[in-house]
Order: C-alpha cells, then sequence, then structure tokens
C-alpha cells in the first residue's frame, strides 16, 4: 500500500477532537516524552542503580521514537510551509522552535554521546510539550497577553535592570573595603541586587555599614514597586483579553471596550472612596485593583488607598458623566 505524505503529515500534526489518529498521536508523543523525562529523574537516585538497564532501554525506544517523528516532520514539512519549495521548507521546519527542539534533544545521543555536558540537552525535550498546549485557548491567551504587551514588558524589565545595575555598583562600592572576602566584585553586587529587588532575601550576602543599610533599604522600597510594574501590565492585559473572549464567545451581551488603568495617588478624587462610590460616580465597571503587587478583586466596600492602580471598564451605548480622575482615560466619553 503507498504510503500518503499527505495523510502522514495530517497525523503528525495536532489534531482535533474530531481527527482520531492525529489525537491518538498526540497522546502517544505526550507519553513518550513523559517517559524520556521520567527516566532522566530517575537515574540520578542512587539507590534505584539495579533498574539502570531499563532506564536506558527506555531512553533508547523514546530516542528512536523522536528520531522517526523528526525525520517525518522534515519529510512533510513542504505541507506545513506549503508556499516555499521543498528544500526551503525543510530548511524552514529547522531553524523553527519544534525542529530546534526535536535536534536538540536528539543530537547529544547521536554525535556527543560522550560528553555529560551535551547530554544534558535531553531535558530540552520537555519544551517540547508546549506544541500540544498551542491548540487550547486557555494557553493562547497567555501567550496573546504576552505578545500583545511585550513593549509594556521589555521596558519594565529595561528599568529594573538599570534598578538591579545602580544597586549592585552602588553596594560594592560601599562595602567591599568592610567586607571584601562577601562583595568581592561587581557580580557579588549584582546577586545581592537581584535577591533584594525580586524580595527573595538570601540572607548569604548582607551590608554591615551603615551607608550600605540605607541603601538596602531605599533599594527593597524600589524594588517592590518595580516589580509591581509588569504585574499590573500583565493583569490589565488577561482582563483585557478576557473581555474579548467573553465578547467572542457570548455576542448577545453588551460590548465591553475602552479598558484602561488608573493610577491613585494624594491628588486623585478617587482616593479614599469605596469602590461602589467610584463606579457610581464615574460609570464605571472596575474590574481589578492593584496593590502592592497583589491583584485584588473589588468588592462594594473596598476602599481605594494611595498608590493602588485600579483596572476599569465601560460599557457601549451609554450615555456618561465621568469625573476628572476617569475622564482622562477615557477620552471618547461625552460629558
Amino acid at each position: 500500500m503507498k504510503i500518503n505524505k499527505k495523510q502522514i503529515f495530517n497525523i503528525i500534526q495536532i489534531g482535533s477532537k474530531d481527527d482520531l489518529p492525529s489525537r491518538a498521536f498526540d497522546y502517544f508523543i505526550v507519553l513518550t516524552i513523559l517517559v524520556n523525562i521520567a527516566t532522566l529523574f530517575l537515574e540520578t537516585f542512587d539507590h534505584l542503580n539495579s533498574w539502570q538497564p531499563m532506564f536506558e532501554c527506555l531512553e533508547k525506544v523514546t530516542l528512536v521514537i523522536f528520531c522517526i517523528e523528526y525525520v517525518l516532520r522534515l519529510w512533510t514539512a513542504e505541507y506545513l510551509y506549503p508556499e516555499r519549495g521543498r528544500i526551503k521548507a525543510i530548511l524552514k521546519f529547522i531553524v523553527s522552535y519544534d525542529g530546534i527542539v526535536d535536534l536538540c534533544t536528539i543530537l547529544p545521543f547521536i554525535v556527543f554521546s560522550g560528553f555529560i555536558a551535551f547530554r544534558m540537552l535531553r531535558v530540552v525535550r520537555i519544551l517540547h510539550l508546549f506544541r500540544i498546549n498551542t491548540n487550547y485557548d486557555s494557553f493562547n491567551a497567555i501567550t496573546s497577553v504576552l505578545i500583545k504587551k511585550k513593549n509594556q514588558i521589555i521596558s519594565s524589565l529595561f528599568i529594573l535592570l538599570i534598578l538591579m545595575m545602580f544597586s549592585s555598583l552602588g553596594m560594592y562600592s560601599v562595602e567591599h573595603d568592610a567586607q571584601p572576602e562577601v562583595f568581592t566584585n561587581a557580580f557579588s553586587g549584582i546577586w545581592w541586587s537581584i535577591s533584594t529587588i525580586l524580595t527573595v532575601g538570601y540572607g548569604d550576602i548582607y551590608p554591615v555599614t551603615f551607608i550600605g543599610k540605607l541603601m538596602a533599604i531605599l533599594i527593597s522600597l524600589l524594588g517592590v514597586g518595580v516589580v509591581a510594574i509588569p504585574t499590573g501590565i500583565i493583569s490589565a492585559g488577561f482582563v483585557e483579553q478576557y473581555t474579548e473572549l467573553q465578547a467572542q464567545t457570548n455576542p448577545g451581551c453588551k460590548k465591553q471596550h475602552e479598558l484602561a488603568t488608573i493610577s491613585i495617588n494624594k491628588e486623585s478624587d478617587m482616593l479614599d472612596k469605596t469602590a461602589a462610590e467610584i463606579e457610581e460616580q464615574n460609570d464605571i465597571s472596575i474590574s481589578l485593583i492593584i496593590r502592592n503587587s497583589e491583584v485584588l478583586l473589588p468588592m462594594p466596600a473596598t476602599v481605594i488607598k494611595n498608590g493602588d492602580i485600579i483596572v476599569c471598564q465601560r460599557l457601549e451605548g451609554k450615555e456618561y458623566n465621568v469625573a476628572s480622575s476617569a475622564q482622562e482615560h477615557f477620552p471618547k466619553i461625552k460629558r
């Protein structure tokens, strides 16, 4: 019987619930990946040395399956990239995410089997599980938010990098003379700054001078605020994405749009008011409240405090009489 390349391609691709052969192949690959990863973990236990022959056998069997899958994907690459020729489609797959993960998984066994450093690349195979998840809306929602907010996230990470470099060099300057064996170089300052800014606080490196302790207090306070920035961006993105999905799945409901975030300071006329009062006075719906890097679900009696970030939205088809704090974030609302 002649092998149909198109049918093979349909089977090895992520299948829908109605495509039983493709779904069965997906489950088989997931099971193979889990067995392969499980053997990597079990091989590290000394009291399981008697099982090593079985682990090696399972590892070789899963490797053969991975090699076969990789060859099949190269063979059917022209269907994955129909706009390209056969050779260009194969090259395109080789440099793609799936192709790189597959190649990094099998290459150490084939070429560099004697090098422990290269054999460590076997754990890359677990990243292949992401390909199965891309078929589900829940996973797509996460990736969509990260892609849409990538510029804001990169900007916040850049701010975090600047604070980290400032704190590491500053702490090294004031602490090196007092404890040269601890703050030996700038990298020691980087390790301390990361554990402090991210509020981990391992305690293996800490300042002992008066100036160093003052700097540590200031950097710790700044670190809390800096870490909260990407948290607020991603939270607002999830609310926006959820709103869009809700509008798509429930076309009969009122359309929600113009999502905005409002930062509360001492001059804000929303300060010390409850969520219910703000919603009534501004004709907005509060979705989330971000407070000290924590995301709170608003209750009617929730009091808005200084430093809060309000994630709010409004409904289409309604006349608004909006207070000044919300008006600047919703410029299209009629007064």
